[in-house]
């Protein structure tokens, strides 16, 4: 389906679109299954388009820092003509246990790997985790999205499970420190203490905690932005990147989507594999990750430090 397909957009709306032609040069940038082996030099900082069930045995072992993957959640979702189907939780951790262990072979024995979930199969995923990993942390992430809800609490958040193949892992906890603002300062001998004073206000670095509530999903203003579903924000992304994979590390993504894990990587100095059986999102990754190469920004993310949700006005008087 061709972005023109979809409906007019105003102006101003920075979603992503494909022309024809451009449709055309991206697919001849992804590498196809069958079309070639799979070895880690074919697939380094490429788009595999595959079906992940017919390649998984193929994709080269040890060769991952970073494990991301982001699976379709066990709901009714129509990816643009490749729709999943809501299941029972049995049937649910089946399909996840099919595919789960064999891929953590792809993963270094210091690597590390995070899985997202909503709040219905969460538990199922950390079942499955904690039988194949050492399972480090649950971090919790406000989605600041989505319809309201009459006769429950509405959904606002997601989950993803922290895990690592031994207890020899890559963690940087400074990489990921966040900025926030410091509303009742405290001074010591007249002194700031443990924040920092200036002409945009008071601020002070705090390390992360599992509790993200300054992510903000891609909306049409944000040139981050696509037609994908359920596409994740390059700054939830980057946190995950910056704290568990090295750079020049390689970051790998199974269910790459319109490829923002493999764009975020390219940003932060990572080498990237992603597979995605949807041709059309390939392609949209395709087209994001040429803009990176000369566009290295992350909304929310300035001077090596995450920023609030909201503080966007700071960060640009920095700049």
């Amino acid at each position: 389906m061709s972005n023109s397909d979809i409906k007019q957009r105003s102006p101003k709306n920075k979603t992503l679109r494909l022309s024809e032609e451009e449709r055309v040069l991206y697919k001849s940038k992804l590498v196809y299954a069958g079309s070639q082996t799979l070895s880690l030099e074919t697939l380094k900082n490429k788009t595999l388009c595959a079906d992940l069930f017919g390649v998984l045995d193929a994709l080269p072992p040890f060769c991952a820092d970073l494990l991301i993957i982001d699976p379709p959640y066990n709901l009714d979702k129509n990816f643009h003509g490749f729709k999943f189907s809501k299941s029972g939780d049995e049937a649910y951790s089946e399909y996840v246990y099919s595919w789960f262990p064999r891929l953590l072979r792809v993963l270094k024995p210091n690597g590390s790997v995070y899985i997202c979930g909503d709040w219905k199969s969460s538990f199922c995923l950390y079942e499955i985790m904690k039988k194949h990993t050492v399972v480090r942390s649950r971090i919790t992430w406000q989605r600041e999205k989505g319809r309201g809800a009459r006769a429950n609490w509405k959904n606002a958040c997601e989950d993803i499970w922290f895990g690592t193949i031994g207890d020899d892992y890559y963690f940087d906890a400074d990489a990921v420190k966040q900025k926030r603002r410091v509303l009742a300062p405290y001074r010591e001998n007249g002194a700031p203490k443990d924040w920092q004073e200036t002409e945009n206000g008071n601020f002070r670095l705090t390390s992360a905690g599992n509790f993200w509530d300054d992510i903000s999903v891609p909306y049409w203003s944000m040139s981050e932005n696509t037609d994908h579903p359920t596409q994740k924000p390059e700054k939830l992304i980057a946190k995950l990147i910056l704290a568990s994979c090295p750079e020049d590390g390689l970051v790998f993504d199974p269910f790459l989507g319109s490829g923002t894990t493999s764009v975020t990587a390219k940003k932060l100095g990572r080498n990237f594999i992603g597979i995605e059986m949807n041709e059309e999102y390939c392609c949209w990754a395709e087209k994001r990750l040429k803009s990176a190469e000369t566009d290295k920004t992350i909304q929310g993310y300035a001077d090596g430090v995450f920023w609030e949700r909201n503080t966007s006005t700071f960060q640009q008087k920095r700049k």
